[in-house]
């Protein structure tokens, strides 16, 4: 395995070669990682990685690759929706807002979750069709 010595790069010289612990990004869902990191960062990444799959991935991004960061992400998680639209009406219905039915069919629940994106109040991570994930912005 990379890390130790490995024959990577040396392809029938018989040579080994001294490689870094993060040659190999697999299984990493995309999360960004220094070449150099230390084998207890790669093993902190590869932990929240396993928890979180691609959600996790997408938060690291978000927050920078700072891993603190998108671990205090989950104290905000607001759930995941079939799309922001959904969480926007669903907010609404939990709090007890009174939309009359004659009114319903005129509110522009997609625009209204996009502002509250744009606003700065909620962050949407879309990981599949029909599935976002929505957190509250701190």
């Amino acid at each position: 395995m990379c890390g130790e010595t490995c024959k990577h790069g040396s392809e029938g010289t018989g040579r080994r070669q001294r490689r870094p612990v993060t040659r190999h990004y697999e299984g990493f869902e995309g999360a960004n990682l220094s070449e150099y990191a230390s084998f207890e960062t790669v093993c902190e990444l590869a932990d929240f990685i396993e928890e979180h799959g691609e959600l996790g991935a997408k938060l690291m991004s978000h927050f920078g690759d700072d891993l603190a960061e998108a671990r205090a992400a989950f104290e905000d998680y607001a759930g995941e929706y079939r799309s922001a639209a959904d969480f926007a009406e669903q907010l609404h219905e939990d709090t007890g807002t009174e939309i009359p039915d004659s009114l319903r069919y005129y509110i522009d629940w997609q625009a209204l979750a996009r502002d509250m994106a744009l606003n700065g109040e909620i962050m949407v991570f879309q990981t599949g069709f029909d599935e976002v994930h929505v957190f509250w912005s701190r």
